[in-house]
């Protein structure tokens, strides 16, 4: 059997001599060393993605991988890609270190410097492992295919943009479809998220604080049911206690909540710190709210520029939304775009807070009209990442129960669709009256005309001229209802009335409603 092997190693030193040991191992196929958390991670998405047969059966973490901590990311790759043995190579062999890291998930603990009988055993023995696995995954009917539910994080490029209440839209629109969703507060010391869907909560993320292993039991105390259905796990309503959520507190809630629902939707806020550093690190999707303002947009490219320095996120890998977006202003999506380099998300939210105040004042951001411009653009924008199922993956054929988030959206959509069936016949006989209108000021208008130039003929030539050039001023359609009058007027002016039909609705379609217009023009030479 050939075991493919994924190094990770940050030290360019330790990365050559890893591979050049690697090679020499039998059956063994070493790929080129990945040198930092995020690529590893990366890395094995995009090979997960594509079948669990494309993973490689062991991975080799090298203490000074960055900026993750190699046990923490051993954690991570343990949860999200089951499927893979983990081996730490460390310079610390201490069974302190050695009971970490197995607590962590890793198959195995290899000591510097290395050595080829340690590191084929280790190897060998970690392959074995990961190939009883996959074959224990795949005899079933649910095959294992990717590296869990979706994280979506959403950062505000400065205070006040919008950004609690775009996530709380989206998980509110994961759910409504059918989805299992839960909502992550990181904006650790002012998250208002229970303030927007009206919580009284005793728990919250520091209560994870100081556990080393998030259970499903523990998470699930930690979690509040929302009756919306959308798990919410909340931050602290004591602002200094966010100083207790470390990264390595937030790395494990956020894969604890992975494993647990098919959507985390994560409120960053628009502090950075290590929590939600490390909460948009992991996430599948990072969005960055700005508003169309020069203040707003400046600090977002700032954001970014952080967080590529910091190897956090690259610029091309986040997705920029416009807030309050209107048309006529000069700061445009594609002109964010450009100044930031970042991806611009199709969708942009309207600036419509009036639509907004009734449901925040209250505290229920659940019940948000649905025809709000706003709450169709959020939705919209979930759509559009992916968040929502489409309506045909309700197989089963039968409609979902009353009260059910699906079943709002469906009744929701429909009487959208009966009220507007309803106004219907009322817009278009309104069309119809101004389309009328414009047609009878129109005729109104070529009358005077046609007047007019038939006086002038009628002063010049005579009446032979004065009909033919009334009828000159008309459009094809309105010359058959035309009728002028030429022998009007007395003492030194000649007096023409001109007379023509108002079509109905359309050019040459006439009824007999017609209108008059009347000019006259001074006699020449008397």
């Amino acid at each position: 059997m050939t075991i493919r092997i994924l190094p990770a190693a940050g030290d360019v030193d330790a990365a050559r001599s890893l591979t050049t040991l690697l090679s020499q191992l039998p059956d063994a196929d070493p790929a080129l060393p990945v040198t930092d958390s995020t690529a590893l991670l990366d890395t094995l998405a995009r090979l997960a993605g594509e079948s669990i047969d494309e993973l490689p059966e062991v991975v080799l973490v090298h203490e000074r991988i960055g900026p993750v901590p190699a046990l923490e990311l051993i954690r991570e790759v343990a949860l999200r890609f089951p499927a893979t043995g983990v081996i730490l190579i460390t310079t610390d062999a201490s069974p302190v270190l050695y009971s970490a890291a197995m607590d962590a998930g890793a198959r195995g603990l290899i000591a510097l410097p290395l050595g080829y009988e340690e590191l084929a055993a280790r190897v060998q023995t970690a392959a074995s492992w990961a190939v009883g696995v996959r074959r224990h995954l795949t005899s079933g009917a649910d095959v294992f295919t990717g590296p869990g539910g979706s994280v979506i994080t959403v950062s505000g490029s400065k205070g006040g943009v919008g950004t609690t209440l775009t996530a709380v839209q989206l998980a509110l629109a994961a759910k409504a479809s059918g989805r299992s969703v839960a909502l992550l507060d990181l904006d650790l010391q002012s998250g208002d998220v229970a303030s927007y869907l009206d919580v009284q909560f005793r728990r919250s993320i520091v209560d994870l604080a100081g556990i080393s292993d998030i259970s499903p039991r523990v998470l699930q105390d930690a979690v509040f049911s929302h009756p919306t259905g959308i798990g919410l796990l909340l931050a602290p309503a004591e602002g200094e206690r966010g100083e207790e959520v470390s990264d390595t507190v937030a790395r494990q809630a956020v894969s604890a909540l992975r494993n647990r629902y098919e959507v985390v939707v994560v409120d960053c806020g628009t502090s950075m710190n290590g929590a939600n550093a490390a909460a948009i690190e992991m996430a599948d999707q990072a969005l960055l709210l700005v508003t169309p303002d020069v203040v707003s947009v400046r600090a977002a490219k700032r954001m970014v520029r952080m967080w590529d320095r910091l190897q956090i996120r690259k610029a091309e890998e986040t997705i920029t939304v416009v807030n309050r977006h209107t048309r006529n202003t000069e700061i445009q999506p594609a002109l964010v775009e450009r100044i930031t380099g970042t991806r611009m998300a199709r969708t942009a939210i309207p600036s419509h807070f009036k639509e907004l105040q009734s449901a925040v004042d209250a505290g229920r951001m659940q019940d948000l009209d649905s025809r709000s411009t706003v709450k169709q653009a959020l939705w919209g924008l979930a759509g559009e990442l992916g968040l929502v199922k489409p309506p045909d993956n309700n197989k089963t054929g039968k409609k979902p129960a009353k009260g059910t988030a699906l079943a709002r959206l469906q009744s929701d959509r429909g009487s959208t669709i009966v009220e507007f069936a309803g106004m219907a016949p009322l817009i278009f006989l309104v069309i119809a009256i101004i389309w009328q209108a414009v047609l009878y000021g129109y005729t109104y208008s070529l009358a005077g005309n046609a007047a007019d130039e038939a006086a002038r003929a009628r002063a010049v030539h005579g009446v032979a001229e004065c009909q033919t050039a009334g009828l000159e001023r008309l459009p094809g359609p309105w010359q058959d209802s035309f009728r002028v009058d030429c022998g009007g007027g007395g003492g030194s002016v000649h007096q023409v009335k001109v007379s023509v039909e108002v079509p109905v609705f359309f050019p040459g379609f006439n009824a007999g409603w017609s209108v008059d217009g009347s000019a006259g023009a001074a006699k020449e030479g008397e």
